[in-house]
């Protein structure tokens, strides 16, 4: 029997799981019950924590694991009796039956909680002790404060994870024990509950910070782990928003959480009906606002910081940016009479609101201008609640069944956009058959809008819901139904004129002007002058068709568009219409009367007046500087009335205008290129012309043969069309040939200027790589006092070693990144990898890859050189790399041979070095070294490093000590002639001790991880004779090198400290695309037998062998070996998804933005002076474990977020599909990884089924579940008319980043 129940439960617990196949699949162990619980349960969070737990437990305690899985069944009988939720029934049946099958509950009777209360107690004692809780948070406590730039940082890891574990658990203990004491009588549960105990679990329910959800900044909770909370901006940021005696006071009975006080946000949300989700979100989002802008502006001293009042006004004119500008649009007053009066507290007041009417908007978001409308009338309802001694709710929120902002404002604009979403037939409908997002944002453009009043004024038409039936909206009356705005639009192909009128009408002319010119020989004499004025006629004309199409354009929306641009258009057509028949009259009597007529001087006259107008009007608004010249005029209504008949005055588009330098060089450009295509049109198509047409217009009595009612009688009309036609069109075509000349002339000219694209090649990499520390200190490094100094006092070869020593981690984390991904080898990483250059050598090391093979190179020629010492020095630093390595080899012998020497050994590598440097000194070097016998002493010198680079033992050391003996015995017989006259003495003291066999007996074996390297190096150095010309060999990491040494050389802004950097943010739209390839996907064939797998394993060869290397696997191992370890079928699976459009490629890309911000500021903190930093000694160049350095986070997690919107994730969960545990699998993978979706909750009401929609934001929580971090009701579907902007809306940041793309470490 107990098999069976055994089985049935493994069933239940495969039904409720919602990972995609198990452990085999995904690489990860299965887990049980805990993240199924239905979102139909409003209150599942509270469940899912608790079934967590139960699985927690279940292996120490099944009992226990059982009262806590009844208990949740118990909370999810309260929320909905009657199982009507999606999901509901399911959940409690599988739930019911793990409780019966597997965790013994009794079949009869009921069951005694007071036992329960008792043993969840001396579970929570045992649970306490077993897991030592009052020790582990001092151990952790001492970690922190020893190991930020120690290797304890990965032990303080493991053990602040494992604290936040094991006090998630015993809050959840505590929580149900105080649960279950409410269902039985006081007095009884005082008897079961000790005053120490409820002490204890007092005490640990204090210390689960991180238990309590949150996003970057633990604003709820106080906060150990998480260090941002200490930094000065933030916690100044947080004093800022706190209660201010200028507001009313709060009730009493207002939920506040313990940890902190209320703030400006509590008493809007009290004030207006905000949600809470929305309420913490924008809470953190204004702290992350002014934490930032106040470090831009310095850092703050002190232990109470201040925010700076500059940083408030900063975000406050950012935040109400256009709110301001739709007040002086309007024009309107804003609500604050002066804003650089204003307080600092009512400024951050009306930051606050406008933040939380935005994050509570939804798809009103879309309607900026109408948020500016919301904004303008809540303020000043706030305004007049601050008057009042009592905090009271505001009459425009409050409805019957309380305050909610949700329901009493958003809803009702909601509901009239989703009425009229229903009328576009999915797309099908026509333009003019609904209101779209623009045609209500732009109803906000005008005073008229204030007809909406406040609260709304439900029964304006512009709430009033369209009939579905309706196929045009322009045909419903104002008075009824508000339809199209201004714009509606039309599909014709007079869009070809009407879209480009500008530029067909200057063609048009510039070719009759030229033909005309070109008529008359060139000669520009008072005939011709009169002839060229006929280009008036030509302009009024074609700008009568303009005005005739902008009518046409703009049917359907008459009735509902702003009366001053109906009034506009009709006033350009009877405008022009004059014109054209006023100037077309003055000219032809002009023509036919002579130039001097009364008709030609008013022709001239008018054609001048209307020009200059024309000319002054086009450099006031658009010349820049003169632009902005006029904006203070806006009010004055000769202006706006002058604006309005040049351009329809729109409210978006206002300020598009650059600066007037760039303006100047855009027109020269334009110039330049305009005067080529005219030269080219008039010197060799218009000019050849003209004598062949003229020819041709005097022929008469020509017989064509055929049928030509044109041409007879008519000069030849279609003879001469035909000979011109071509030359037309090529006229009318050829300025984009201009334009792509001149601009790829131009852009050369720029990019030879910027030195882009100077990096072509890895042989490029390699000859310019000494130049890439100063340009990357110059370009990408924040400036350092010391590197100051030693610039200005002249010492480069400090300044070089200087500036390779902050290069050398950057180059050497994107070599590793390079590895990671698979484009190189071991051996090439190792070759690649720079030194750190910390001091122990006095030149700069420079990367393998520069190096190896040159000192092969050096020797031979040192063995063919015949010559002088200079000519051999000379021909040897012809090659710069071959000098360094030279010049590294020496160096590195000295130093390795005098750290692991005693006394008199140490005095023979100093008098052979006095030796050498002797010889150099009096130009005797060929003399006294006899380099025929150079490669003894290699061989000499390599069994020497090959032995030190081992591990020391017994053997070892005599080995070391022979080849020491062996090195001194050549150099002493063979290679150096040494005249020991000048140091008698030390001499006499190294024979002595080499008489005694005592010279080389005590050996300091290399142990310090500097040392070793530099023997490693050498060897190196001295065994590899292949080229390293071909690093990386892998064209994608040779392209990525290239592109990121390219980049060193361009033009940029000076460096700022990553604490004074613009923060920013990320999201990427995820649909249903692919997440992760499944093993299923990579190995299902096509129809030619291909799968993607053996495809990936033929185009990336290299990259399959370099994965199979870093997996530990044989280069030439099948992939069928992997599929007996489920963690190689987890990389075997992202290696191929990196390779693939996939969102983990994405993901991967987005994190390196992270992982960059970290590095960088790990290592500014270190060269900082920092009194932390220079305590902890550590090396400046020490990067070992920069990624689990709490500042470093807690730096990059306050500039840099990463959201991805997956629209159905919740939809994708409920249905079981693998993507669902695809995306939960990259938060895990990705700490700081933020997914936000769209859930659905149905329940029922009234006996009718009742959707509710919430914006969810989640994150991986310590069991590598979904933790829900805010949640927020919408007022419907979010999708209504345009599909892919509205399924992006659960993010609420702003920078787009498409699924497919990728991005690289090294562009960070």
């Amino acid at each position: 029997m107990s098999k069976v129940e055994a089985n049935w439960e493994r069933l239940v617990r495969a039904a409720l799981r919602r990972e995609r196949g198990g452990a085999g699949v995904q690489g990860l162990p299965a887990t049980g019950i805990a993240g199924n619980v239905p979102s139909s349960l409003a209150n599942n969070l509270h469940i899912e924590e608790i079934l967590r737990a139960a699985d927690e437990i279940q292996d120490e305690d099944p009992n226990i694991s059982r009262i806590l899985c009844e208990h949740a069944y118990s909370l999810a009988q309260n929320l909905d009796p009657n199982s009507e939720g999606r999901g509901v029934l399911q959940f409690k049946t599988g739930l019911m039956s793990v409780i019966r099958q597997k965790l013994a509950k009794r079949e009869s009777g009921s069951i005694d909680r007071s036992q329960d209360i008792a043993r969840l107690q001396e579970f929570y004692k045992l649970y306490r002790e077993k897991h030592k809780v009052d020790e582990l948070r001092e151990d952790e406590m001492k970690l922190r404060e020893s190991g930020v730039f120690s290797g304890n940082l990965r032990e303080l890891e493991r053990k602040t994870v494992k604290r936040k574990k094991v006090f998630a658990t015993l809050k959840v203990l505590g929580t149900v024990v105080e649960e279950l004491t409410k269902e039985i009588a006081p007095e009884d549960a005082e008897k079961l509950i000790s005053e120490e105990m409820k002490r204890v679990m007092e005490k640990d329910a204090a210390m689960t910070e991180d238990i309590i959800a949150y996003n970057i900044i633990p604003l709820d909770a106080p906060s150990i782990a998480n260090v941002i909370v200490s930094f000065p901006e933030v916690k100044a940021a947080v004093s800022a928003l706190k209660y201010f005696s200028g507001l009313p006071e709060l009730p009493r009975d207002f939920s506040i959480p313990a940890s902190r006080n209320a703030d400006m946000l509590d008493f809007l949300q009290y004030v207006f009906g905000f949600q809470k989700g929305n309420v913490c979100n924008q809470r953190e989002h204004i702290v992350h606002l002014l934490a930032n802008e106040q470090s831009r502006l310095g850092r703050i001293l002190g232990s109470e910081p201040k925010i700076d009042e500059g940083a408030v006004h900063v975000v406050f004119l950012k935040s109400l940016e256009n709110y301001i500008k739709w007040c002086n649009y309007l024009p309107l007053h804003p609500v604050w009479s002066n804003a650089e009066s204003a307080s600092k507290e009512k400024k951050l007041l009306f930051v606050c609101l406008y933040y939380l009417i935005w994050g509570e908007a939804a798809n009103v978001r879309f309607l900026p201008e109408c948020l500016c409308y919301i904004f303008h009338h809540m303020a000043r309802e706030l305004e007049e609640i601050l008057r009042q001694q009592v905090v009271q709710s505001a009459k425009s929120c409050v409805s019957p069944n309380g305050v909610s902002f949700l329901d009493q404002v958003i809803s009702p604009l909601y509901e009239a956009i989703a009425s009229e979403a229903a009328n576009n037939d999915n797309g099908r409908a026509p333009h003019s058959a609904w209101r779209n997002y623009d045609d209500f944002n732009e109803f906000f453009w005008s005073l008229n809008c204030f007809q909406l009043s406040w609260p709304w004024r439900l029964n304006s038409p512009f709430f009033s819901k369209s009939n579905k039936r309706t196929k045009n909206l322009s045909s419903v009356g104002r008075s009824n139904h508000y339809g199209k705005t201004s714009f509606v639009e039309h599909r014709t192909f007079l869009h070809l004129y009407h879209s480009f009128h500008r530029l067909w009408m200057f063609l048009f002319m510039m070719f009759q002007g030229l033909t005309i010119v070109a008529f008359k020989d060139g000669h520009l004499n008072l005939e011709t002058i009169k002839l060229v004025l006929s280009l008036g006629p030509t302009y009024v004309v074609m700008k009568f068709f303009q005005s005739v199409l902008d009518i046409l354009m703009m049917y359907g929306a008459y009735s509902t568009s702003r009366r001053s641009a109906v009034t506009r258009i009709f006033c350009r057509f009877f405008w022009f219409s004059a014109a054209s028949l006023v100037v077309c009259y003055l000219y032809v009597k002009a023509l036919q009367e002579g130039s001097n007529s009364i008709f030609f001087r008013i022709y001239v006259f008018v054609v001048g007046i209307y020009a200059a107008c024309k000319l002054f009007l086009s450099i006031l608004l658009r010349i820049p500087f003169c632009h902005r010249l006029t904006e203070p005029c806006d009010r004055w209504s000769i202006v706006r009335l002058a604006k309005w008949m040049h351009q329809e005055h729109y409210y978006v588009g206002r300020g598009m205008y650059e600066r007037t330098t760039d303006y100047i060089k855009y027109v020269l450009f334009w110039l330049v290129v305009l005067g080529a295509k005219f030269s080219f049109t008039y010197f060799l198509q218009i000019k050849p012309l003209v004598s062949p047409t003229k020819v041709i217009v005097n022929f008469t009595g020509l017989q064509y043969s055929w049928h030509d009612l044109v041409s007879r009688h008519n000069h030849n009309a279609l003879t001469v069309l035909s000979l011109w036609a071509p030359v037309v069109s090529i006229y009318l075509l050829d300025i984009y040939v201009f334009y792509t000349i001149f601009s790829a002339v131009y852009g050369f000219l720029l990019g030879a200027r910027d030195r882009l694209g100077e990096i072509r090649s890895v042989k490029a990499v390699h000859k310019l790589f000494e130049k890439f520390p100063e340009a990357f200190m110059d370009k990408l490094h924040v400036g350092l006092p010391k590197r100051r100094l030693l610039r200005s006092s002249g010492q480069e070869a400090e300044l070089n070693k200087f500036d390779a020593a902050r290069f050398a981690p950057f180059w050497n984390e994107i070599i590793k990144k390079l590895r990671e991904e698979d484009y190189i080898t071991n051996l090439e990483m190792d070759l690649l990898v720079m030194p750190k250059n910390s001091g122990i050598l006095p030149m700069v090391q420079w990367p393998l890859f520069l190096l190896v093979s040159k000192i092969f190179l050096a020797r031979d020629i040192a063995l063919e050189c015949k010559d002088s010492q200079d000519e051999l020095w000379f021909r040897i630093s012809r090659d710069e790399y071959m000098k360094y390595a030279v010049e590294e080899c020496y160096h590195s012998i000295k130093v390795i041979l005098i750290s692991i020497l005693e006394k008199e050994g140490w005095m023979w590598v100093e008098r052979v070095d006095d030796a050498i440097k002797e010889s150099i000194k009096k130009k005797i070097f060929l003399t006294n070294l006899q380099l025929s016998k150079l490669p003894l002493v290699f061989s000499r010198i390599t069994a020497l490093t090959g032995v030190l680079k081992k591990d020391e033992s017994l053997e070892l050391t005599k080995g070391a000590v022979k080849a020491l003996q062996d090195l001194e015995d050549v150099i002493r017989h063979d290679f150096l002639t040494l005249d020991m006259s000048g140091n008698i003495d030390a001499w006499s003291q190294i024979n002595k001790a080499r008489g005694e066999g005592r010279l080389f007996n005590n050996i300091k074996w290399p142990k310090d991880p500097e040392l070793k390297a530099l023997v490693d190096r050498l060897h190196s150095l001295l065994t590899i004779k292949e080229s390293a010309a071909s690093i990386p060999k892998n064209l994608e990491a040779g392209r990525r090198l290239e592109f990121f040494t390219n980049s060193l050389f361009m033009r940029m802004p000076p460096a700022r400290p990553v604490s004074e950097m613009v923060s920013f943010s990320v999201f990427t739209p995820y649909y249903s695309e692919i997440v992760l390839y499944s093993l299923a996907e990579l190995q299902k064939k096509n129809e030619d037998g291909i799968s993607i797998l053996f495809y990936l394993q033929k185009i990336f060869p290299d990259e399959w062998k370099n994965f199979l290397s870093r997996i530990g696997r044989d280069e030439n191992a099948q992939e069928t070996e992997l599929l007996n370890s489920a963690t190689d079928i987890l990389e075997l699976r992202v290696w191929a998804s990196y390779r693939g459009q996939t969102l983990a490629r994405t993901v991967r890309g987005m994190m390196y933005y992270r992982k960059a911000l970290m590095l960088q500021s790990y290592l500014e903190r270190i060269t900082s002076e920092d009194p932390e930093a220079a305590l902890s000694g550590s090396n400046i160049t020490e990067t070992q474990g920069f990624d689990l350095s709490p500042e470093a986070r807690a730096q990059a997690d306050l500039k840099f977020t990463y959201v991805v919107t997956c629209q159905i994730y919740g939809k994708q969960k409920e249905e079981q599909k693998p993507e669902a545990a695809d995306i939960a699998l990259l938060m895990q993978r990705n700490e700081a990884l933020r997914v936000a979706y769209i859930d659905f909750v149905e329940n029922v009401k009234d006996g009718k089924l009742q959707t509710e929609y919430y914006s969810k934001l989640v994150k991986a929580d310590i069991h590598g579940k979904d933790k829900e971090i805010y949640s927020i009701k919408l007022p419907g579907d979010p999708k209504l008319g345009e599909g892919k902007p509205e399924n992006q809306k659960p993010c609420h940041n702003i920078y787009a980043w498409k699924c497919s793309s990728d991005h690289r470490y090294e562009s960070g």
